[in-house]
């Protein structure tokens, strides 16, 4: 593997990706923004068009594109995805912290979106360029789908999915330090409404307190799912998890709430899905009317939380032909592999694999932990590796026979 690391590594360098990110970073791309995130496709269209690449930009949604951009080699091999979301959560309310600035600082690039996932992006593109740059690709296509919406209903996934795209493997760049992870949990985000009935607090015997009948549900939660949930842990994701995030009901203190609403964060392993978690939570609902006649329980999605395809697990073989080129890549580069994991947040990755049919892991710059922070920032380097990764992981994949 010394021919492509000669071939590629300086090309990447010479791609100038950390000037794309710093550019793509003070490119605002949040919900709320009119054609939100169309000035980040069409400046990731044009880097790579300055370099000699053909890209498309696929409208999911009107001023809401896909970018996608293919090397073929035109030679038999496999087909790789890389894929990166162009939407980014808006700024932290009350600290707007380093804004969209794009700075370069002390080794880092800092500002909203360079950790989830400009800083991936930029790297993605990079790789392609030298890949191209280099005529490295002697085999197979690499694809680079820049696509909307990770962080609300993931519109641009479902897109590519219902467009019939395949691909032989894929690699979500979503941060995590450039290390392999095989998989993640699933997530839905779930509301309980409970209905009972108003009367005056000096006589609450007259009412059904609803705020009541929400904190006997979570005594329920808690003492009869956790056990259950300890049974299902899965080998790599460990264990289901149900987080109760909000809660919002009655009118004053001296008056029985009549109206309580609950919102959760239940996040799932392989073998459960939306009917089953919601079939056990259902039942304590039951439980909890039949200890409050009267009360009425409702449990749904939260508005929001997805488009049409579930939010389901991801979980990829460590045997799969993906992880294992994305460990010959973590090899080369470093000399030794790095213990291949799970992601703690959920990915677009879940869907390409559950229906689109793609095996897909999680590798990209940056930490997790400050995604979404008042001082996101990435460091330099983590990116550049992650550039080299992806180009060497390409290689691998790609000019094997398909």
């Amino acid at each position: 593997m010394m021919r492509p690391r000669r071939e590629l590594f300086e090309p990447i360098d010479r791609a100038e990706p950390i000037d794309l990110l710093s550019e793509l970073i003070r490119i605002p791309s949040h919900r709320g923004l009119e054609r939100q995130e169309e000035g980040v496709a069409r400046a990731l269209g044009a880097y790579l068009e300055d370099h000699g690449l053909e890209t498309s930009l696929d409208e999911v949604v009107e001023g809401r594109p896909n970018l996608i951009c293919t090397l073929d080699s035109r030679v038999q091999g496999r087909h790789l995805l890389l894929c990166g979301h162009t939407d980014t959560v808006p700024l932290n309310e009350g600290d707007e912290g380093v804004g969209f600035s794009g700075e370069v600082r002390g080794g880092w690039v800092e500002g909203r979106g360079s950790v989830d996932m400009k800083g991936a992006l930029a790297a993605m593109a990079a790789c392609m360029v030298a890949i191209h740059r280099s005529g490295a690709l002697q085999g197979g296509r690499v694809t680079l789908a820049a696509i909307i919406d990770e962080e609300m209903e993931s519109l641009g996934a479902e897109h590519l999915v219902a467009s019939g795209f395949k691909a032989d493997g894929a690699v979500v760049g979503e941060p995590t330090e450039n290390r392999l992870a095989l998989g993640h949990k699933g997530l839905e985000w779930l509301e309980f409404r409970f209905q009972g009935k108003s009367a005056h607090g000096g006589t609450p015997q007259a009412g059904i307190n609803a705020i009541a009948a929400a904190a006997r549900f979570i005594e329920l939660a808690r003492n009869e799912l956790a056990p259950r949930f300890t049974d299902r842990a899965d080998a790599l994701l460990g264990p289901p998890t149900l987080n109760f995030g909000t809660i919002q009901g009655g009118d004053q203190p001296s008056t029985v709430a009549a109206f309580c609403a609950l919102t959760a964060d239940r996040r799932s392993v392989p073998g459960e899905d939306f009917d089953s978690m919601t079939e056990e939570l259902r039942a304590l609902l039951d439980q909890v009317e039949s200890e409050m006649p009267g009360l009425g329980t409702e449990l749904r999605r939260v508005p929001g939380g997805m488009a049409t395809l579930e939010h389901v697990a991801l979980k990829t073989g460590a045997d799969d032909p993906i992880a294992l080129s994305v460990g010959h890549a973590l090899r080369e580069l470093s000399g030794s592999a790095r213990k291949a994991g799970d992601f703690p947040a959920w990915t677009d990755g879940a869907l390409l694999a559950e229906f689109g049919g793609i095996p897909t892991v999680i590798l990209g710059p940056g930490d997790l932990q400050l995604a979404h922070s008042p001082r996101e920032a990435i460091e330099i380097e983590q990116v550049l590796e992650a550039a080299r990764l992806y180009a060497l992981t390409a290689l691998d994949f790609c000019q094997a026979n398909g």
